[in-house]
């Protein structure tokens, strides 16, 4: 598996959008810079965790479960050295 770049693009203009551009239009008020940091905040932490579980399918830790016939075809088809020689 590897990445591709349009995925990470948009993911990165969308929540740009939510942490540069909507703190622009937060309501005029005596709250309005939480408001504003609470947008910034938010952007940013979704977009790490999307980048997280997107990196993360990219080398998983944990592979298949496979049974041993699946494991013995794919050894002979792959031509492993190993198998040929207990078999």
């Amino acid at each position: 598996m590897g990445y591709s770049v349009i995925p990470i693009v948009v993911f990165t203009v969308l929540w740009g959008v939510v942490g540069v551009i909507c703190p622009i239009f937060a309501p005029k008020g005596p709250n309005r810079g939480i408001i504003q940091v609470v947008l910034m905040l938010t952007a940013a932490t979704c977009w790490l965790f999307w980048l997280c579980a997107y990196m993360a399918q990219m080398n998983p830790l944990i592979g298949p479960r496979l049974n041993n016939e699946t494991l013995i075809w794919i050894s002979r088809t792959w031509g492993n050295a190993m198998n040929k020689t207990a078999a």
